[in-house]
């Protein structure tokens, strides 16, 4: 499991999964833990190089005070690629890793070859403005537990929420340990809001696939709508099984992740 030293002197975790194939970089949400894709690389390793990224201050990866922007997180990206010697990628990030990837595609387009944004969105507008600073304010108030519980509560569909009651509780029992330091977790939702690329999205020119969840609770699908008509020649495609479909419908979200990337 390597851990890179960033040129910031941040030690960043990744995994490499899959020995063939085009590279593929999974970037995963605010949880920021490359464990979220588990499902999906199970069914991406047989044909594809997968580079798994963990977010600085989240997952396996160190967790310094800050500074946090997407715009850091998108140079850990490239530093990982150039130390696995992958000049360009695939790039697929569902929710703060769709953010991660337009900022990519944006700033470094030379290492981008298809993109796939999931469950993101372009900027900040009214709504996510009053979601995630009440989140926010969970966190200021101490209160990891109840911030995790509602994170459920947004990110899965009642059908996963009743057949994963036990493992979704102990979420809950653990948010304390896991988003230490809060300060941390604090710094990284102010990151989000801070994040704005609508008036760029219309130079991106890599082949562009925009998937969100039409009962999506976090970010909700007219997010996907607007990040697909800000794209040229951006494709959109609709799930359904909440913000965290990417693990609620893993099957389907690889089908259409390999059908985008290994076109007929």
């Amino acid at each position: 499991m390597p851990l890179l030293t960033t040129s910031d002197g941040c030690r960043v975790h990744y995994e490499v999964r899959g020995t063939g194939g085009p590279a593929v970089v999974l970037i995963p949400g605010l949880g920021g833990d490359g464990h979220f894709w588990d499902p999906v690389a199970e069914r991406l390793e047989a044909r594809f190089r997968l580079l798994i990224v963990d977010h600085r201050g989240a997952g396996r990866s160190d967790r310094p005070e800050g500074p946090y922007t997407i715009g850091r997180i998108a140079r850990d990206v490239l530093e990982i690629m150039d130390e696995e010697r992958c000049a360009r990628a695939h790039l697929v990030g569902h929710s703060t890793g769709g953010a991660v990837v337009q900022t990519l595609a944006i700033d470094s387009p030379e290492r981008a070859d298809r993109l796939v944004i999931s469950g993101s969105w372009p900027g900040p507008d009214a709504r996510f403005r009053t979601l995630f600073e009440a989140r926010l304010a969970l966190l200021e108030a101490g209160r990891p537990d109840i911030y995790q519980a509602l994170t459920h509560v947004l990110g899965y569909d009642a059908e996963w929420i009743a057949a994963h009651g036990a493992e979704l509780d102990a979420a809950v029992r653990r948010a304390g340990q896991t988003l230490a330091p809060l300060s941390v977790a604090i710094a990284r939702i102010r990151m989000l809001l801070a994040f704005d690329r609508v008036a760029e999205l219309g130079g991106i020119r890599a082949p562009t696939l925009i998937l969100g969840a039409r009962d999506d609770e976090m970010i909700l699908f007219a997010q996907s709508e607007r990040i697909a008509r800000f794209i040229p020649g951006a494709m959109l495609a609709a799930f359904d099984g909440g913000h965290f479909y990417p693990r609620t419908r893993a099957d389907l979200f690889a089908q259409q992740v390999v059908g985008f990337l290994v076109p007929a």
